[in-house]
């Protein structure tokens, strides 16, 4: 069934004459992000040609996706818009909030009871606001819209930095915060830097062991954690056109580890193939009559560096199967250096855990690739010596494969099926171990691996591989075997070896489900009533933040210096802090607690200036904020890298932090700052950092000249008399300066609604 088939062939119909409006405003071949981006301009047609990295845009994205731990603290914004529905398709998916402890049937009912209370109001708000909903045991958010609503040459954003799993069918398809997510759905423009271009030309094709999920490792050890920041990633070549649409789908997925704005695919056979295989034979039809436009100009990938910012070349023929990791998911190793390095570095080598699926690899075809290594564990006598867990993406997904046998597969190997969600990947698993605190060792087919991610323990080193690599190395027990080399003794004392994996791209008898778990809105929400109980510790109606002031920033106190890497795992950890993602206050006693001070190497140990004692960093910042004290924290590079929770931001907006400084940010996370009023700025010289001393007093200049472009400047007073002065940038325009000195977005958005 294709849901929204009216909107897409609306997208479908104006293609021809915007993209021909983009080609002559830009004069030059264009590629298929320029095009369908230019072909989603709030304004219409192009009349200019944007500059990269730039201009702000305004576009008007098809559709909105959301989940559960994210769409609380969208929808409570949303509530506050003032609109009766949602301006665009939006969906709400049910898949962060089950936590991974014994297997799929029993802790989904433990999810579904522990947390009805949320699951209540995600169904009646989306119920009120016509909203599709995708409940609990339904699969994971982005393998649910590949299979459901990604459709070529559109343009979606989500409330997860996972979202550009969607390129893998050619979407433009953007991670974002709730803030964001409630413009859209309110019908109002959304901004976005014309993203600059990375082109990634695959050539050749994969064989043996090797699989798309190397194809991003790969990429991924290129361009490091960082490399796509403010980018959009391209993938062309008669390579893309080999790989599967939900291989692509797994590559565009992890492309948020290089903090990429999105990847994308162009459309072609294997997609057209994909649409038709999910029941959605009209999309591939329509498709099929734009397709020159659904790809880049064939130009431009003859001379692709005269039209992309950077061009990297991958021979998928030549492509080794790489692991990842530890601690990082840039760190790449070739398998055939994997061994030598768990050596060199004295990583622990006997492997505890292996864990396949999420919403990276839970395809059909990675379930059967890693089912034909699991078979010949059987086969071959093989006793598995790792622990072994199983994530299917979606239900369609799970039904179809236990029907083929692949979930029986796994049993006999010794694996345990989890529920349709995403479990351990996102800290949701409650781990089976003697010591929680030993050094050790895992490996997953997931897309992010930081400290303490999966399991809460910071001496964890999580590797990241494909699937089949990852059975592999749970059959082996051992990360220094080679699957493509080394044997392995079965119990009978015999030495085998394993054979390539063999996958299935689409289910020969094709996919089945009896209930895929989708429950559309009510045809008339006005009638449904949307209660949140005040006394909850889940839920809580947000109040409005507070305008700016109007004059510069005075006496603010340090609340940390954070050294190193701070990702948004460290600003608001998941685990189990998700159960408060609808509840600001009590979520906010999470904030930064994993951030590393930088003058006494703690983790939550800060120095209360009122005391001089040192406590927990929100319980520091609440008494700073009871004392009408503002803060800043200070920060080091790509600060809030990794997921899109808005969380992040809004809870030192609450808590009362004034500003938060840093070498540089994260695109997501810095857009979520502005979002909520929040000053975010950067040190002109990075070197400027080491002047932030532990007892300052700080005044942030400049903000009642507060303009585009124009710096702001940082005085320290330091405890010892002496002053320390410097230059400070934003990224603020006009309007991101609108909503600073409003106290956030939502404020005018509730303004424009009322009149």
């Amino acid at each position: 069934m294709a849901f929204d088939l009216d909107m897409i062939k609306k997208v479908y119909d104006r293609y021809s004459t915007r993209v021909a409006a983009a080609r002559k405003a830009t004069g030059k071949p264009l590629t298929l992000t320029e095009k369908i981006l230019y072909a989603h301009l709030s304004e219409g047609d192009a009349h200019k040609a944007f500059a990269r990295g730039v201009d702000y845009v305004d576009f008007a994205p098809d559709r909105v996706a959301m989940q559960d731990a994210t769409a609380q603290m969208a929808l409570l914004q949303f509530m506050q818009a003032g609109r009766p529905k949602v301006a665009v398709p939006s969906t709400v998916h049910c898949d962060h909030l089950i936590q991974a402890k014994i297997g799929a049937e029993v802790d989904l009912n433990t999810a579904k009871d522990t947390n009805k209370e949320v699951y209540d109001f995600l169904a009646s708000v989306s119920d009120k606001y016509g909203i599709g909903f995708w409940k609990p045991g339904a699969g994971i958010i982005h393998q649910v819209v590949l299979e459901n609503y990604a459709f070529p040459g559109g343009m979606m954003i989500g409330t997860d930095s996972h979202t550009p799993n969607a390129g893998g069918l050619g979407m433009i398809a953007i991670g974002v915060g709730g803030a964001d997510a409630c413009d859209v759905m309110a019908g109002l423009p959304w901004e976005l830097k014309f993203p600059k271009l990375i082109g990634v030309k695959l050539t050749g094709k994969l064989s043996g062991w090797t699989s798309a999920k190397d194809v991003i490792l790969k990429v991924a050890g290129i361009l490091t954690v960082k490399g796509g920041t403010g980018a959009i990633v391209e993938y062309f070549g008669e390579g893309a056109r080999s790989l599967s649409a939900t291989g692509k789908g797994t590559i565009c997925n992890m492309g948020a580890e290089i903090g990429a704005t999105t990847s994308v695919f162009g459309y072609d056979e294997k997609a057209a193939i994909y649409l038709k295989g999910t029941k959605r034979e009209e999309i591939a039809a329509l498709a099929d009559t734009i397709k020159e436009h659904l790809t880049g100009d064939a130009e431009v990938y003859a001379n692709p560096e005269q039209y992309f910012d950077q061009v990297i070349e991958i021979n998928l023929s030549e492509l080794e199967p790489h692991v990842n990791g530890p601690f990082t998911p840039d760190l790449a190793w070739p398998i055939s250096k994997f061994a030598a390095a768990v050596k060199e570095n004295n990583w622990p080598a006997t492997l505890e855990v292996g864990l396949i699926g999420s919403c990276t690899n839970s395809s059909y075809e990675d379930i059967t690739r890693a089912a034909s290594i699991a078979q010949q564990a059987v086969d071959k006598h093989l006793k598995t010596k790792a622990e072994f867990t199983i994530t299917p993406g979606s239900e369609q997904v799970r039904y179809t494969v236990d029907r083929d046998g692949y979930l029986g597969t796994f049993a006999e190997m010794g694996g345990v099926v989890l529920a349709n969600a995403c479990g351990p990947c996102i800290g949701q698993w409650a781990r089976h171990t003697d010591d929680p605190t030993r050094k050790n060792s895992i490996i997953t087919s997931f897309n992010r691996n930081f400290a303490k991610r999966q399991d809460g323990n910071p001496n964890t080193h999580a590797f990241v591989a494909s699937p089949e690599i990852v059975t592999a190395f749970a059959i082996a027990g051992d990360l220094t075997f080679n699957p493509i080399t080394d044997t392995l003794t079965n119990e009978n004392g015999q030495q085998v070896k394993l054979d390539e994996p063999q996958g299935i791209e689409m289910p020969i008898k094709g996919y089945a489900v009896e209930d895929a778990g989708y429950q559309a809105p009510a045809e008339d929400g006005s009638k449904v009533e949307v209660k949140v109980d005040p006394k909850s510790s889940r839920l809580q109606l947000l109040d409005p933040f507070a305008a700016w002031e109007g004059t510069d920033l005075h006496g603010l106190k340090l609340l940390i210096k954070a050294k190193g890497k701070c990702t948004t795992d460290h600003i608001s950890m998941a685990g189990p802090w998700l159960k408060f993602r609808g509840h600001l206050d009590n979520i906010s006693n999470n904030m930064l607690i994993g951030a590393i001070n930088y003058f006494n190497g703690l983790a939550d140990s800060v120095k209360n200036e009122l005391t001089g004692e040192y406590g927990p960093v929100p319980a520091t910042q609440r008494d700073y904020k009871a004392h009408g004290i503002g803060t800043i924290v200070v920060g080091d590079e790509n600060y809030g890298e990794g997921s899109s929770r808005e969380h992040a931001a809004m809870e030192p907006r609450h808590l009362g932090v004034r500003a938060i400084l840093v070498k540089s940010f994260a695109r997501i996370h810095e857009t979520n700052l502005k979002k909520q009023g929040m000053l975010g700025i950067t040190f002109a010289d990075p070197a400027d950092y080491d002047k932030v001393q532990e007892d300052d007093t700080i005044d942030i200049q400049g903000l009642t000249s507060f303009a585009p472009g124009k710096q702001l400047t940082v005085v320290l007073h330091h405890k010892d008399g002496s002053t320390d002065s410097f230059a400070v940038n934003h990224t603020y325009n006009a309007q991101q300066i609108e909503w600073f000195k409003a106290g956030g977005a939502l404020n005018i958005i509730r303004k424009q609604m009322a009149n």
